[in-house]
C-alpha cells in the first residue's frame, strides 16, 4: 500500500482507489468511499455488489489488493489498533455461545478487549443489555433466543464501550415491525451523541427513514454517494397530469417537447419527463388548449428508482 495522502477529518471512513481481488474476479473496483462524520451512512447494493467486501476491509478483517482506507483519521493497517477500541461493529450476523446466557457471552466478549476495564464490566453489560430491549433474557440460554434477539445482542456487544463509529450490517434482520422501530430509535439516538453509524441494509424503507447519507454499490463499483436529498434530485423529474382529456393533454406536452410516458392503466392520468420546463408554463398550455387540469404534481424520483436506474436491478422494499 502506498503512502497515504493527509486524511479529510471531517470523514469517519475514507477510502481511495480501494480494490480486492480474489484469484481473477475483481469483488471491488477502486472505490472512493467517504462518510462524514456524525452522519447515519446507507450503504446499498445487491447481492455480490462487494458491500460487504467492502465493510471487511474498512474494519481491517480483509486486506486490500490495493488502494487505501482510513478510519477516523487513522490509515489501515498502521493504526488499526488505536483506531479498533473506537469502532463498534455487527457484520454478517452475530455469533455467541449457545449454551451460554446472554449475559456471559458478553462478559467473555468484553474480557477479550484490552481496553475493557473489569471493575465496570458488569453494568456495562447490564446496560448495553436494557438499550436493546434483552434484560428480561439476560439470564437466558441464547440458544433459546431467537433470530431477532441474537440480532439485539450483537447490538448490545457493539455498545459495550463508547464508539466514535458504529458499522452495523443488516441490523434488523429478523426483527419484527416493533423491534425494526427500536432499532431505528437507537441508531439516532447514537447519532444524535454524535457517533457515526455505517449501516448496510437491503431494506430500502429502512435507508430511507433512517439515513443522512447514501452509497449504492453494483459489481464491485461505487456508482453514487452523497445525501440523500442529493441522490434523490440526481433522478430526472416528472410531471403528473389528472385530467379527463388524456389525448389533449399528451399532445400539449409533445408540442412543449416534453414527449409524455407511455399510458401506465391510470386512464386519467398523463405524466412526462419535466426537463428544463416551468410547472406554471405546462399549466398554462394546458389551460389554453383547452385541457381540462384537476390535479397537478411535480413528482421526485423515490430511491427505489435512483436504486434501479443506476443498478439496473430491482430491490427489495419491504420486511
Amino acid at each position: 500500500m502506498s503512502a497515504s495522502p493527509a486524511q479529510d477529518a471531517a470523514l469517519a471512513i475514507q477510502t481511495r482507489a480501494l480494490t480486492k481481488r480474489f484469484g481473477a474476479q475483481v469483488a471491488v473496483n477502486g472505490v472512493d468511499l467517504a462518510v462524514p462524520r456524525g452522519a447515519v451512512f446507507g450503504f446499498l447494493g445487491p447481492n455480490g455488489s462487494g458491500k460487504t467486501t467492502t465493510i471487511r476491509m474498512a474494519l481491517g478483517l480483509v486486506a486490500p489488493t490495493s488502494g487505501e482506507v482510513s478510519v477516523l483519521g487513522e490509515t489501515l493497517p498502521t493504526g488499526l489498533g488505536r483506531v479498533l477500541p473506537r469502532v463498534g461493529a455487527l457484520v454478517e450476523g452475530p455469533a455467541f455461545y449457545p449454551y451460554l446466557s446472554g449475559t456471559a457471552n458478553l462478559r467473555r466478549l468484553d474480557s477479550g478487549r484490552r481496553d475493557a476495564p473489569v471493575s465496570t464490566r458488569r453494568s456495562r453489560v447490564a446496560a448495553a443489555l436494557d438499550r436493546v430491549g434483552l434484560s428480561h433474557a439476560a439470564r437466558k440460554r441464547v440458544r433459546a433466543y431467537s433470530l431477532g434477539m441474537k440480532q439485539r445482542l450483537g447490538l448490545a456487544n457493539a455498545l459495550l464501550a463508547p464508539r466514535d463509529l458504529l458499522v452495523l450490517d443488516e441490523p434488523t434482520n429478523g426483527l419484527d415491525p416493533q423491534g425494526t422501530r427500536e432499532v431505528r430509535s437507537l441508531v439516532r439516538s447514537l447519532a444524535d451523541d454524535g457517533t457515526t453509524v455505517f449501516v448496510s441494509s437491503h431494506l430500502l424503507a429502512e435507508i430511507e427513514q433512517l439515513c443522512t447519507h447514501v452509497a449504492v454499490m453494483s459489481a464491485g463499483r461505487l456508482v453514487a454517494q452523497g445525501t440523500l436529498a442529493e441522490l434523490r434530485a440526481a433522478g430526472e423529474p416528472t410531471v403528473r397530469v389528472t385530467t379527463p382529456d388524456p389525448d389533449a393533454a399528451r399532445a400539449v406536452f409533445a408540442r412543449l417537447g416534453a414527449t409524455p410516458s407511455p399510458p401506465d392503466g391510470a386512464v386519467d392520468s398523463v405524466a412526462a419527463p419535466l426537463g428544463a420546463l416551468a410547472p406554471e408554463r405546462i399549466v398554462e398550455s394546458l389551460v389554453t388548449a383547452g385541457v381540462r387540469v384537476r390535479g397537478f404534481a411535480v413528482e421526485r424520483t423515490t430511491l427505489e428508482e435512483r436504486f434501479v436506474a443506476l443498478t439496473g436491478e430491482g430491490f427489495d422494499v419491504e420486511q
